[in-house]
């Protein structure tokens, strides 16, 4: 799969703000909500670190939910983009970048939403798979050495923008640049409590 880069953007300011309304609106959905709340176990924000996230979902011993989760919420950001290419090619970041934004900061839940790793990948496996497939090693790496899924997520999530720049990709690496700074962002808690040592491991209930 080719990395999905616009030579320039032609596109009309408008068709860049409806890509970018789209995929937020798209990326609002509130996959683990909604998932939890079918499966009869109420709403996942009342567990755990209270994130609507597949890792919190986890948390309710429910591994297929979590896959599921982690799925639906990687298609929200999947689906903004290839849609949008298919439309206006150039505005597909802007819809990648929207859906992001959206499950970060979904409407229909006041605007707070999760902490964008899946979305994240999701827009990343349509923009540049090879970006991807960096970001599962070594998500995959650090999480069986540590057990922290917070650590390599934030780890996974530098190393996109440096592959992507390292590839040429220019305009994808600074979008995915951005992306990290606020996943890095919305990390904040889980920084602090991976310096205390007090950070949650992998299948940890707490």
């Amino acid at each position: 799969m080719p990395i999905m880069e616009p030579a320039a953007l032609t596109s009309s300011l408008a068709a860049l703000a409806v890509a970018l309304l789209f995929g937020y609106l798209l990326g609002s959905i509130p996959s683990g909500v909604i998932i939890t709340r079918l499966a009869g176990l109420g709403d996942v924000r009342n567990i755990g670190s209270g994130n609507i996230g597949a890792t919190n979902v986890l948390r309710t011993g429910r591994k297929g939910l979590a896959a599921l989760t982690l799925l639906c919420d990687a298609l929200k950001g999947a689906v903004a983009v290839l849609l949008a290419a298919r439309y206006a090619p150039d505005a597909a970041l802007f819809a990648g970048f929207g859906a992001f934004l959206g499950h970060l900061f979904p409407v229909w839940l006041g605007f707070k939403g999760g902490k964008g790793v899946a979305t994240y990948l999701g827009v990343l496996i349509t923009v540049a798979f090879p970006g991807a497939l960096v970001f599962a090693v070594v998500w995959l790496a650090v999480a069986a050495i540590t057990r922290f899924s917070s650590l390599a997520a934030l780890l996974a999530s530098v190393a996109v923008p440096m592959t992507l720049w390292a590839m040429g990709a220019n305009h994808a690496a600074a979008l995915f640049a951005l992306m990290t700074v606020i996943v890095f962002l919305k990390h904040r808690a889980n920084i602090a409590r991976l310096m205390a040592g007090t950070e949650s491991r992998i299948g940890s209930k707490g």
